[in-house]
């Protein structure tokens, strides 16, 4: 089994690639999508956070009320942790169960937009790190644009992140995302090309 790490700051153009590798064959296992699955009505970890956090951050149809949760543990570093103690776990618990399902010669790309930050050895753990980048008013741009964000918020959205140099340091491989579509899609094909099988 081939692992690549896949990363890259908000706005960068991260799904673009996962996409365009998942065309080309590879299995993406993401982890926001896995995050909010291990929170869904029902599952254990939506009642770790109830239990921790309480009814108020839990919304009407029963689902996690993630505006009210976000309020609590963007203000409070021990509630942050509390709520990653909880997540963190069944995530990586959803990750080896899907993992263990697939075939030993599957090419995976782990989806994983934190990964400097949760990581710290991508590099050891991974056969490839690839890292998506785009210059920062490139990327600003296309929050305001795309996502109708103020300028303001991209940047404290980019800020609250690991810094692009650190991101960079850990790759293996870096998808230059600030020119045409087309361009970064012949890059990703060719890093799918130089894929040992």
């Amino acid at each position: 089994m081939y692992q690549i790490a896949l990363t890259g700051g908000v706005a960068a153009g991260k799904s673009l690639v996962a996409r365009r590798l998942a065309e080309l064959g590879a299995v993406v296992i993401d982890a926001d999508v896995l995050a909010r699955e291990v929170v869904e009505p029902g599952t254990p970890g939506l009642g770790a956070i109830r239990a921790r956090f309480g009814d108020g951050v839990i919304a009407a149809d029963g689902s996690l009320d993630r505006p009210a949760l976000g309020t609590i543990v963007f203000a409070d570093p021990e509630a942050r942790a509390a709520l990653n103690g909880i997540t963190h776990p069944a995530i990586i618990a959803r990750r080896r169960e899907l993992m263990a399902a697939l075939p030993l010669d599957a090419i995976v790309v782990q989806d994983i937009p934190l990964l400097v930050e949760t990581v710290p050895d991508a590099r050891e753990r991974y056969d490839a790190v690839l890292v998506v980048h785009a210059d920062e008013e490139d990327r600003i741009e296309r929050m305001t644009r795309a996502r109708g964000w103020t300028r303001e918020e991209a940047v404290r959205r980019i800020r609250s992140q690991a810094a692009e140099e650190e991101r960079l340091a850990i790759a293996t491989r870096v998808i230059d995302n600030t020119g045409s579509r087309e361009a970064t899609l012949a890059q990703v094909d060719a890093f799918w090309d130089s894929i040992p099988r």
